[in-house]
């Protein structure tokens, strides 16, 4: 075999292409699959990263994301000649040339939307007398000379303002225009004037041309200060009395800068640049982090400096931004790892299985050169040789796959997974063979499970994994998912330890019930049963990966299940929390009041199953703490949990009990207990209009908190619903009609003032139909929808993008449990067509045949599909406690709940693994048995054959 080995390589592994084409093209076509997915999975991370870190900028106010550079006018002390010129449009584009160049990457700028100019800082009183004045306080106005005008604006009327001639420091009159919200709101009208006053107190005559309209109102030019699109009525801190004033901008001439400098307004000279997130990538995060704080008190604000001024400022909320941005991705990168680990261990243990049934296969080959003078090094080159040759190229198909698949990522981690893959393949297939033949060996005895020990090191090796995955496991539970500095990769890979600990336990526990079914089994007619329970407890040297690549397999579909049960069940959660029910009708403020022709119009409408209408009252006092009653204590958890201390003001509910019992059974609240609001006695129901004492006991329900506080005797509340005393019957930790908190809830009917401030209706009414019969009440009130606020929390492409990675981990590791199924039974696929042909020729028949073949893979099955079922659940038990999804489920949403979201079982995810387990098993050994049965006896059976 040495000699002439260089001249002998390219025929030997075109012959064995040759003779095992199909073997080939599976393992080209696994390794192709594993290596497509071990490169998109960074390559999806990268791009859910860099979306999400653009969508956050982009959506972002103007007023946050801008990059503003501004300094003071400039000095008194310099020639009003130069002071001028400094403020003139020549100038300031000039400088704002020179800072757009400056910018450091990977901070890059829109240039469609950067402004400059002169504006003043300090809002100038208007005292022109047809200006409104709600509370008889005149207008603060600021006056800006931007750039941009007619690129940003249409003319709605009039003309635009122009310089007709040079303004200067002594100019006294400018023109300038305002947009149409405030001509509206301020009575404007094109040719008026308005004065300001200079620092000598000398009026400058601003003459209004034209009335504009911004071309996209949400372009930074307008919305980075809100004021020169839209006017705002603003309460006047300075005054003793709460009275409001209008505040608002005019636009000023571009080249009207110089007019500001006389004012006593503290003009400013301002630079804005809108940044552009298109070049942007998830990882240059912290680049941008360190560049925005280099603008801002670091290198880069001297370098501004030297560009627009020695007084010049830097400010942004851009950093901010990023910084949210990167906490929402360290946190939800270490449970994408937690997948992402599952679903890589699956793969290596099923490539694995794969090297294992071809050294199987060619056992007797290699064995046979190895007899005849093979050397190790010369068996192991040739392995290494036809394994490349099929599998590189798979590895490099898979990568360009992925490339194309995922466009937006960097290429060498991807690339780095698809090479690790091909990498795997390579070496372990030839060394796994090659292992087995360091000694020459005869053929031995079979192995069995039921009469093998198991040896010294593997018992060191498992007691090695078990402590390794307690300390994982406890890790996580203590501390989450998150370390510090970073993902903690033996924490995330505990689902993955547990899942191994596991399948070792029921390796070792395998033979137990095999050795109890067998003598009983043995002693029953009919050779069937005796021979399946046999068959099944023989087992090739690799019997263990089958079980451990399953039940890693079903653990991460379990876990990647529950993770998007959970983050459903979250997101319904928090819609319903904040509706109320499946749709809710409320007025436009808490104490308005909804007329009785509109909730019976309601109610009739096509798709509506319920309504409970309810009368909300916010900012109750309650009465001092009961001493010695649970006050200062924790009384509950969850919604409206807390301490009696807390809980000094509470919302009133008044509702009728019997509906709402029905809302709250319909929407899957907490049972509601409607009984012990009866009214009878005392909290009879009032007559429309009559007065009642405030001696009246009415029954309450209320939230832990406030029944802490309470206590248990009637205590004296004063409402606008009337003033009586509450008795508490019972608790409920949420109520339907207001979010999370302290609440009181009582029978209407026992209230001076019945009126309902909002309706909750059950069933699916039409949108359309349900806003059109609110409008058509002649009043303004708000309808929300339960499905319209569910679809708020799907709207960031860093949660989608999570999301669909755990969605394709479930799916992945469903297949690759089949597909490890369908390995196993493979390996053993050749002994059990012989000895089905052996037996038949001992008269089996064919439905005995499949009896057989079904009976001796049910355990295997069994065992995978149960200790799946419960590797899985015990994953998720032991390891909830340590993961929170708020970050997948409702991550920057406003207004959500952002109490923890932990893991629970989907039933789903672990019986549909476990139960097409079985079914696969069941189904090839059916196959089985029906293609042998169509071969002949001596196709199967040859002289000399040692199967």
């Amino acid at each position: 075999m040495r000699h002439n080995d260089r001249a002998a390589s390219a025929p030997w592994i075109r012959t064995r292409l040759r003779t095992a084409p199909g073997a080939a093209t599976a393992l080209a076509l696994l390794v192709l699959v594993t290596a497509f997915l071990a490169a998109a999975f960074p390559r999806a991370v990268d791009a859910y990263e860099t979306k999400g870190l653009r969508h956050d900028i982009l959506t972002a106010d103007a007023g946050r994301s801008t990059l503003e550079v501004a300094r003071p006018q400039p000095g008194l002390e310099l020639p009003q000649a130069q002071r001028d010129d400094e403020a003139r449009s020549p100038e300031l584009a000039r400088i704002g040339a020179g800072l757009l160049k400056a910018l450091p990457a990977p901070l890059r700028a829109d240039t469609s939307s950067v402004a400059y100019g002169v504006r003043t800082s300090k809002p100038a009183v208007a005292n022109e007398p047809w200006l409104p004045r709600p509370e008889a306080v005149p207008p603060q106005l600021s006056y800006v000379a931007q750039s941009g005008l007619k690129e940003n604006a249409t003319l709605a009327s009039g003309a635009w303002p122009t310089t007709p001639q040079e303004v200067t420091s002594d100019s006294r009159e400018v023109q300038g225009a305002v947009t149409e919200e405030t001509a509206a709101e301020l009575k404007v009208k094109a040719g008026a004037t308005i004065t300001l006053l200079t620092a000598a107190q000398e009026p400058i005559t601003v003459t209004i041309t034209g009335i504009v309209a911004p071309r996209d109102p949400r372009d930074s030019y307008w919305s980075a200060d809100p004021l020169l699109r839209t006017p705002s009525l603003v309460l006047d801190t300075a005054s003793p009395f709460p009275v409001h004033y209008w505040t608002g901008t005019v636009l000023l001439a571009e080249g009207s800068g110089p007019a500001l400098l006389s004012t006593a307004a503290e003009p400013v000279l301002f630079w804005r640049i809108p940044p552009d997130p298109a070049g942007l990538t998830g990882p240059d995060d912290a680049r941008l982090t360190s560049v925005i704080a280099s603008l801002e008190s670091g290198p880069g604000l001297l370098k501004v400096r030297e560009i627009a001024g020695d007084t010049a400022v830097f400010a942004t909320g851009l950093g901010h931004i990023v910084e949210a941005n990167a906490r929402m991705r360290d946190a939800i990168s270490p449970v994408i790892a937690v997948a992402a680990l599952g679903i890589g261990s699956v793969a290596a243990v099923v490539l694995l299985m794969t090297g294992a049934l071809i050294a199987g296969r060619r056992k007797a080959e290699l064995a046979l050169m190895r007899s005849r003078g093979g050397s190790l090094r010369g068996i192991g080159g040739r392995l290494l040789a036809e394994t490349a040759v099929t599998v590189l190229p798979a590895s490099a198909l898979g990568l360009l796959l992925a490339t194309l698949a995922v466009g937006e990522g960097r290429f060498w981690p991807g690339a780095l997974a698809a090479a690790g893959v091909g990498l795997l393949v390579c070496v372990a297939l030839p060394l796994r063979t090659t292992l087995q033949h360091i000694r020459p060996t005869l053929h031995g005895a079979r192995e069995d499970m039921v009469s093998a020990r198991p040896s010294r090191r593997r018992t060191v090796a498992e007691l090695t994994l078990l402590v390794l995955a307690v300390g994982a496991v406890t890790a996580l539970r203590r501390r989450g998912t998150s370390a510090e500095g970073g993902t903690d990769l033996l924490v995330s890979a505990a689902p993955v330890l547990v899942a191994l600990i596991a399948a070792l336990v029921l390796v070792r526990l395998y033979p137990l019930p095999l050795r109890l079914a067998t003598r009983p089994v043995a002693r029953l007619r009919g050779a069937i049963g005796f021979l399946s329970l046999a068959r099944a407890g023989r087992s090739s040297a690799g019997g263990a990966l089958p079980l451990l690549a399953l039940l890693l397999a079903l653990a991460t579909a379990a876990f990647g299940g529950s993770v998007i049960a959970g983050i459903g069940d979250a997101r319904d959660d928090a819609a319903l929390a904040s509706v109320g029910a499946d749709a809710r009708i409320s007025g436009a403020s808490e104490r308005a009041t909804l007329p009785d022709e509109l909730v019976r119009t309601v109610r009739d409408l096509d798709g509506v199953t319920g309504a409970a209408p309810v009368r909300v009252e916010y900012s109750v006092n309650m009465p001092e703490a009961v001493a010695g009653d649970g006050a200062g204590t924790s009384t509950g958890s969850g919604s409206g949990s807390g301490s009696a201390d807390d809980a000094k003001a509470a919302a009133l509910v008044g509702i009728d009990p019997a509906s709402y019992a029905e809302l709250a059974r319909a929407t899957g609240l907490p049972a509601f207990p409607a009984a012990r609001l009866k009214a009878t006695g005392s909290s009879a129901p009032l007559s429309e209009g009559a007065k009642a004492g405030p001696d009246r006991v009415l029954p309450a329900i209320a939230s832990p908190a406030v029944a802490a506080r309470l206590g248990k005797e009637p205590r004296a509340i004063e409402t606008l619903s009337g003033d009586f005393k509450v008795q508490v019957v019972g608790t409920v930790p949420r109520v339907a009609s207001v979010s999370p908190t302290d609440f009181l809830v009582l029978n209407s009917a026992a209230l001076e003032q019945k009126a309902p401030t909002t309706l909750l209706l059950t069933g699916a009414p039409e949108p359309g139909k349900l806003r059109a019969a609110v409008e058509g009440s002649g009043k303004e009130y708000a309808v929300q929808l339960r499905s319209e606020e569910r679809a708020r929390y799907v709207n960031t492409p860093m949660q989608a993008g999570a999301e669909r990675i755990y969605l394709a981990a479930v799916a992945a590791g469903a297949g690759y449990a089949l597909l490890a199924v369908l390995l196993s039974l493979l390996q053993t696929a050749p002994e059990r067509k012989t000895l089905l042909a052996r037996l038949r020729t001992m008269g089996l028949t064919t439905g005995q045949g499949r009896k057989l073949l079904a009976f001796e893979a049910t355990p295997q099955a069994l065992l995978a599909a149960g200790g799946g079922l419960f590797t899985g659940w015990a994953t998720i038990v032991l390891l909830s406690p340590g993961i929170d999804l708020v970050p997948l489920a409702l991550a920057g949403v406003a207004g959500s709940d952002t109490s923890p979201v932990l893991l629970r079982t989907d039933l789903w995810s672990l019986a549909l693994p476990a139960a097409g387990v079985v079914a696969l098993a069941a189904a090839v050994a059916g196959v089985q048995a029906w293609w042998a049965s169509r071969r002949g006896s001596i196709t199967e059976l040859r002289a000399g054959d040692s199967r």
